[in-house]
């Protein structure tokens, strides 16, 4: 991926990941847009960050994507890459159903499934006009092996991987790179969110200024699907003859 000289559009760019790839990409010289539901974060973040802009945009809404599109194409039609990253990851014992809430299995499915594609099929008519832009998807390590404390969490990741799969065919032939980035356990308050912190046969999440570091080596690169640091280990043992035995051992 081309590192400057971009527009870049980056959702849920106010805290943890997005933030500090927000941060990254404006320390390069390219214009940074964060977008998410919490005014005052962003605000507090494009502060921090002279000439970072920003745009309040809930990306469980398909219509807040649609005016944020609008209002963001407006400001900036130089945009040529948005980068996908709001997230949300729930707890849920599917052993005791009672315990299931299904307005928060449906935040979490809205806005890790029906939020990506929304952004993409409001902001591609314009990305597919520029001489070369790209879409950055973030998925997880656990896109590939689940963690089972997260049953909807992963395997809304594992649709993102799928659907970053075929996106990236069906724009095979067009100006517009489709990119897939995928994080380890990172410490963000994505995690801190829980009310019991958790690890996982000995693994520490990575802090986060190390994989901003990682990520941003890897999306320097050509390649277009990338599991970062210990993601490696879960993306190789979910294609591999050793699947089960790495699914027993992240939960353990």
């Amino acid at each position: 991926m081309n590192m400057q000289g971009n527009t870049i559009l980056i959702t849920g760019g106010g805290s943890g990941i997005g933030r500090g790839l927000a941060e990254a990409f404006h320390k390069l010289g390219n214009q940074v847009i964060i977008g998410g539901r919490r005014r005052e974060v962003l605000e507090k973040t494009a502060a921090a960050n002279p000439g970072m802009g920003f745009v309040v945009l809930d990306t469980t809404s398909t219509e807040s994507i649609r005016a944020a599109a609008a209002d963001v194409v407006q400001r900036y039609p130089a945009l040529n890459v948005i980068v996908n990253n709001a997230g949300v990851q729930k707890v849920f014992d599917f052993a005791k159903p009672e315990s299931i809430n299904g307005a928060t299995v449906r935040e979490e499915v809205g806005t890790n499934i029906l939020g990506p594609i929304d952004m993409v099929t409001a902001f591609l008519p314009h990305l597919l006009q520029q001489p070369k832009a790209a879409i950055v998807n973030l998925s997880s390590g656990l896109a590939f092996m689940p963690i089972a404390l997260y049953p909807v969490y992963c395997a809304t990741k594992a649709f993102v991987h799928s659907f970053t799969m075929s996106l990236r065919h069906q724009l095979r032939n067009t100006s517009v790179r489709v990119i897939e980035l995928a994080p380890p356990w990172v410490k963000t308050e994505l995690d801190a969110a829980h009310e019991t912190p958790t690890t996982h046969e000995g693994m520490i999440p990575m802090p986060l200024s190390d994989f901003i570091t990682a990520a941003m080596a890897d999306l320097a690169t050509d390649r277009e699907e990338l599991p970062v640091a210990g993601a490696k280990f879960l993306y190789a043992g979910g294609v591999s003859e050793k699947a089960a035995e790495v699914f027993a051992r992240i939960n353990h």
